[in-house]
């Protein structure tokens, strides 16, 4: 497929294999920019087998700069604790009607899922809808608590999950390319720390085989790690 010629001009930019990430983010800032404000997207490629359940990568980070972008979040919750959903900043609040919303009419318009743990017997039933999604809340990420209110405020403020695909990939937007520099390399070194911490103990030796960043619309720059 012919490659637009704003992705032409963004490739003449790359004139090395390999760059450090203040490099590559430099790059990223001086390519012709697309008419909306980019993401920027960091890929890792992990040394582990997904075939074994005990090297599926799962984990969050809280981006101390946030993604940029405004966080729709849908809590399950029983009826006394809906004020303190609403007043944290929840965008969609409820329980069996929103469950039944999502099953019949595909309905996915929230980009994060918190549950009291009680309603998770009402969101279980999501799970092949949501799971796939990365929107199945799990107690080990925080998105299953009876703190409503924290966990509304951390998923607004930058607070997202990360988990591997069946190739052993991780991906995550870490900002937006308006961000400054200084912003990208917190929100990236967050990132990093967090994936680092989730290195399963079966693993050895080196964890990351392989690093590329990118904005939505660009090529992707390979990372020294």
């Amino acid at each position: 497929m012919k490659k637009s010629k704003r992705y032409q001009q963004a490739v003449k930019l790359i004139d090395k294999d390999i760059y450090n990430l203040d490099e590559a983010i430099d790059i990223l800032k001086s390519m012709p920019r697309a008419k909306f404000d980019e993401s920027v997207d960091i890929n890792c490629v992990l040394a582990v087998d997904t075939k074994k359940s005990e090297e599926m990568v799962r984990g969050f980070v809280v981006l101390p700069n946030g993604r940029g972008k405004k966080v729709k979040v849908l809590v399950f919750c029983e009826l006394e604790k809906e004020e303190e959903a609403k007043k944290a900043g929840a965008d969609y609040i409820g329980s069996q009607e929103l469950a039944d919303k999502i099953l019949k009419e595909g309905w996915l318009d929230f980009d994060a899922c918190i549950s009291t743990p009680s309603m998770m017997r009402v969101v279980s039933k999501l799970g092949k809808i949501l799971g796939p999604k990365g929107l199945m809340p799990s107690p080990k990420i925080g998105t299953v608590t009876d703190n409503i209110a924290n966990a509304v405020k951390e998923t607004k403020a930058g607070k997202v999950e990360f988990r591997t695909d069946k190739f052993g990939v991780v991906a995550l937007s870490v900002g937006k390319i308006s961000f400054s520099k200084q912003a990208l390399l917190e929100n990236i070194k967050a990132f990093l720390d967090a994936l680092n911490n989730a290195k399963p103990s079966s693993v050895k030796g080196d964890f990351i085989k392989s690093m590329y960043i990118s904005t939505t619309m660009s090529p992707s720059l390979k990372i020294k790690i």
